[in-house]
């Protein structure tokens, strides 16, 4: 399954990243760039080994064909190859309970254990402290104990290069970015995203809206709220339009199938991941986040005796973020995507991580 999703992503591969992300969680201090009620129900279930590995999905849970399914795949990855015996857990819709997931999972006796997502963080450092024979890992924040792993990524290089896409495809010179959740990870797509539409176009109209403001993380699973945003942007002229806002994404590609215009996804490759015939084929590329490979790699250094207290950092260098190029609609840009990649990496751009 995980090749199936994620197989499409351009530009390398991330061979590097492996060897980097087990460095980086054996250390224990420094930074490394590596190169509803809760459902409790999911799967459990043996694969034939200790190794026990607990996971705490972020608001929406496993299926919204972005985020947290990009966390499962990785998780789906130990079990398959490492012998992993896995537990995923999601939260309540408001999130409220997410300390109470981590807890279930380490009385269960799972250990390691990942929560999915920045709002995790207070969560995670607090069961660290209540739990310090029992390693976390947290994605999209920084490591806040001995025993915890941040798994976090260059957004912002990886939006850059959906802001050069966007605007090289662009026929209107408008293009539009619709944020989850308006915080200051969602505001590194934003940055990026902005940075990159300018690089090609400095002229362009660029409409952004936040479904919801800091704290009010059902901005990522109100689909209804995406697509309002997204009509009004192809109403007002934009021909394509950038989501980073989880489950809320469905809305932002049904606006773009009903005004015959294009979107760009997020996380996962999602015109592979939405099943939808007429809502993939608005899907121009997807801005991948590789957090499966964060999942996986944080699972299988664990495994060899790796220990938190530190951050891993995937970006354009390792090819922990990148495009899709599913469907073959950005095949024509290659050459200057590639460009853009290696002025990045190699120092000549900085992209800016707020707005």
């Amino acid at each position: 399954m995980l090749g199936k999703r994620f197989s499409k992503l351009m530009l390398g591969s991330v061979a590097g990243v492996m060897l980097m992300a087990a460095a980086a969680c054996g250390g224990g201090g420094g930074d490394t760039t590596a190169g509803e009620e809760p459902t409790g129900a999911a799967s459990s279930e043996a694969g034939g080994g200790s190794l026990k590995v607990g996971l705490a999905f972020d608001v929406g849970g496993r299926g919204d064909k972005s985020f947290n399914d990009a966390a499962y795949a990785g998780l789906e990855k130990a079990k398959a190859e490492l012998g992993a015996e896995i537990k995923e857990l999601s939260p309540s819709a408001d999130g409220s309970n997410r300390g109470d997931l981590l807890r279930q999972l380490a009385d269960a006796g799972y250990n390691p254990i990942i929560g999915v997502g920045f709002a995790y963080a207070e969560d995670v450092k607090k069961a660290a402290e209540e739990y310090p024979d029992i390693q976390f890992a947290i994605v999209d924040s920084a490591s806040n104990a001995p025993n915890v792993t941040g798994l976090l990524f260059a957004e912002e290089q990886g939006s850059y290069l959906a802001g050069v896409a966007a605007a090289t495809k662009s026929e209107t010179g408008h293009v539009g970015f619709v944020g989850g959740v308006e915080s200051d990870l969602i505001k590194k797509f934003e940055a990026g995203f902005v940075a990159g539409v300018k690089s090609v176009k400095a002229d362009a109209k660029i409409d952004v809206r936040y479904l919801t403001p800091d704290g009010d993380f059902s901005g990522f699973k109100a689909p209804d709220k995406g697509k309002v945003a997204a009509e009004k942007m192809y109403q007002d002229g934009a021909d394509i339009v950038y989501h980073a806002a989880g489950d809320s994404g469905l809305g932002v590609f049904q606006a773009a199938a009903a005004a015959g215009k294009k979107a760009i996804g997020v996380d996962s490759d999602q015109r592979e991941t939405v099943k939808e015939p007429e809502l993939q084929k608005v899907i121009m590329t997807s801005m991948l986040k590789r957090v499966d490979v964060s999942v996986f790699e944080f699972i299988k250094a664990f495994q060899g005796g790796a220990k938190g207290g530190s951050d891993v950092t995937y970006d354009l260098k390792v090819d922990g973020v990148g495009l899709s190029t599913t469907g073959g609609e950005i095949d024509d840009i290659k050459d200057k995507l590639d460009a853009a990649k290696k002025d990045i990496v190699d120092g000549k751009i900085t992209v800016p991580a707020k707005p």
